[in-house]
């Protein structure tokens, strides 16, 4: 798998019958190794290694209904009252982060009202503050530390 523009970090690796696995610290086993996958993660090593989130605040793949659709997201890390606050899509590293990106994002959002939401093809981050009140959401550089160490 390529590199990504994260840190490097330690994963868990399987092979089965010339398929490679890859270990979630999150859900506690080996999924196949797309590249998809591989920025999940990264994604998970960099908000636990890194921002010190606790796996278990994290949820990773869930379901969820959208107008009588089922959909799953990516990974949303809740805040110890359990409220969602941060969302994330992840997308392949050859997939453009596009206007039909945020708006799954967004269209995810109007269920789950994170305040924060990242975007990631693993080479490009997109990190935004969604304001309610006002109906829209500003770019920031940095998602915020996390406030329970």
């Amino acid at each position: 798998m390529q590199n990504l523009n994260f840190p490097n970090y330690h994963f868990k690796y399987k092979k089965v019958k010339d398929k490679s696995y890859i270990f979630d610290i999150v859900r506690k086993k080996f999924y196949l190794l797309t590249p998809e996958e591989w920025v999940r993660q990264h994604i998970l090593h960099y908000l636990i290694f890194t921002k010190k989130y606790s796996k278990n605040l994290i949820a990773v793949e869930k379901k969820i209904e959208i107008n009588q659709t089922f959909r799953r997201f990516d990974v949303v890390v809740f805040n110890h009252n359990m409220q969602a606050y941060i969302l994330i899509e992840c997308k392949s590293p050859d997939v453009k982060i596009s206007q039909s990106t945020f708006d799954q994002i967004n269209q995810y959002n109007w269920l789950i009202k994170a305040p924060y939401l990242f975007l990631t093809n693993g080479m490009k981050h997109y990190i935004c503050h969604v304001d309610f009140n006002k109906n829209n959401y500003q770019f920031i550089k940095e998602l915020p530390e996390n406030l329970y160490l």
